[in-house]
C-alpha cells in the first residue's frame, strides 16, 4: 500500500495489468492449435486486452512521460525516467499492434498467420511488461510516494484522474 494517491493508482493498475498479462500467457501456452476466438472466455480475454494494453501504452505511459518523469527531473532525478521512456518507445509499438491483432482475431478470429503474429508479439509484450512494471514498482512508485508533496500528489492526480 502506497501513501500517495498516485502511486496507489498505478499499483493498482500494474496490478491488472500483470493479471492480464498471466491470461494472455495461458492462452498462448495452452494452444497449439488455432483458438476458437468465438469461445466466449478468449472473446472476452480479446476483448480485455484491446482496451487494456491501449490503455496501458497510451493513458498510463503518457502520464508517467508527462507528469511524473518530469516532475522527478525537476528535482534532480532524470535517469529513472529516461530509462523507463525508453522502455515505453519500445513497448508501444508491440502494445499498439497487439491490440489491433486482439481486435482483428475477435471480429474475424484467427488463421495460421495472425495466430502466430499474436503469439510472437505476445510473447514479447509480456516479458518486457513484466520487466517494466517490476522496475516501476521497486524503484518509481516509492520514490514517487516518498518525494511527493501532497499538493503536488493532489494536482497530479487530479490530473491522472480526468
Amino acid at each position: 500500500m502506497f501513501s500517495n494517491p498516485i502511486s496507489q493508482t498505478l499499483h493498482e493498475e500494474h496490478c491488472a495489468t500483470i493479471a492480464l498479462m498471466e491470461r494472455l500467457e495461458g492462452l498462448i501456452r495452452r494452444r497449439r492449435d488455432l483458438p476458437d476466438a468465438g469461445d466466449p472466455m478468449t472473446k472476452q480475454l480479446l476483448r480485455e486486452l484491446a482496451v487494456g494494453v491501449e490503455a496501458e501504452v497510451k493513458r498510463h505511459f503518457d502520464f508517467e512521460e508527462n507528469h511524473l518523469f518530469t516532475y522527478l527531473e525537476s528535482i534532480g532525478d532524470h535517469a529513472i525516467g529516461a530509462h523507463l521512456t525508453e522502455e515505453h518507445s519500445m513497448m508501444r509499438p508491440l502494445g499498439e499492434r497487439l491490440a489491433a491483432l486482439a481486435r482483428t482475431a475477435e471480429s474475424e478470429g484467427f488463421d495460421k498467420a495472425r495466430w502466430d503474429e499474436f503469439c510472437r508479439v505476445g510473447a514479447e509484450f509480456i516479458e518486457r511488461m513484466l520487466v517494466h512494471v517490476q522496475k516501476e514498482e521497486m524503484a518509481l512508485l516509492p520514490l514517487i510516494d516518498d518525494a511527493m508533496d501532497s499538493d503536488t500528489h493532489a494536482r497530479l492526480f487530479e490530473a491522472y484522474s480526468r
